[in-house]
């Protein structure tokens, strides 16, 4: 059997958690090893899965793209990142729990960017890679999952093309936060259709992308299967329609020392 849809930016997010949530790798460690649920909006819903708590996902993040810049958010609004052992919610922060990893521990980190080889990019506006420079060296090491929860609206070219052109000190002009694309090339990458495909068994494939309104970014896809298949994916389809858009979650222009070439404050 044959169906079609389209989710929107927030809908696919929650999809993708959803997806997340149910590989194996996560399951396992939900009930016997680590997690970190690093910053980011699309992380925010994987959160909220994994801990059934609505979350201000707005602000599980310190870099944004928001109001067509690329900024940061108020570092009083953020929330932490979620480390968790056996399920249960750790006090300690991310770096420090990170160094008690093992190869059955889990790191979740979304991404700005993929590509079809595979190939994750992650923006980084500090000067020492942020979050994934500050991990991904431990994780390669010790061989522990690093899972990249990601939307196709985010698919590109070639994020090695991509990272190789830019870099913060590189750029001359920025409208927003100047920074470099970092390719992350280890992990697994979770999209809408790698999300359906663990959470029903259909195949999937993205036939169009793109409408307006508040269904700009969104992504139209065809899924096959049994009957039972298509049937469970139409009624997981429908569970999450009518997902509420993220806000606007920049800091303010006045309380910024940085400078980034804008013909007016946002």
């Amino acid at each position: 059997m044959l169906a079609t849809f389209t989710l929107t930016v927030p809908e696919s997010k929650r999809l993708i958690a959803k997806g997340v949530k149910a590989l194996p790798e996560v399951k396992e460690a939900m009930e016997k090893h680590k997690i970190i649920v690093a910053g980011g909006t699309t992380n925010g819903y994987v959160a909220e899965e994994l801990i059934e708590k609505e979350l201000e996902k707005e602000y599980y993040t310190a870099g944004t793209v928001s109001q067509g810049l690329h900024c940061s958010t108020a570092p009083n609004k953020r929330i932490k990142s979620l480390t968790l052992e056996a399920g249960e919610g750790q006090d300690e922060d991310w770096l420090d729990f990170l160094g008690e990893f093992t190869s059955r521990d889990v790191f979740i980190k979304g991404a700005n960017a993929f590509d079809n080889e595979g190939i994750a990019g992650v923006l980084a506006g500090h000067p020492e890679g942020g979050t994934i420079g500050a991990a991904i060296g431990t994780l390669i090491a010790r061989g522990a999952y690093l899972i990249v929860p990601v939307g196709l609206e985010k698919r590109i070219e070639s994020v090695k093309k991509a990272s190789q052109l830019v870099g913060i000190d590189k750029i001359d002009y920025s409208y927003g936060m100047k920074a470099g694309l970092i390719p992350v090339t280890y992990g697994k990458i979770v999209t809408e259709l790698e999300a359906l495909n663990i959470l029903t068994g259909v195949e999937v494939e993205q036939i169009a992308a793109g409408g307006i309104g508040e269904s700009s970014g969104a992504v139209t896809l065809a899924v096959e299967g049994t009957e039972d298949e298509v049937v469970a994916t139409m009624e997981l389809i429908k569970e999450i329609k009518g997902e509420p858009k993220l806000e606007a979650n920049k800091k303010a222009c006045k309380d910024c020392p940085n400078h980034c070439n804008q013909v007016k404050e946002i």
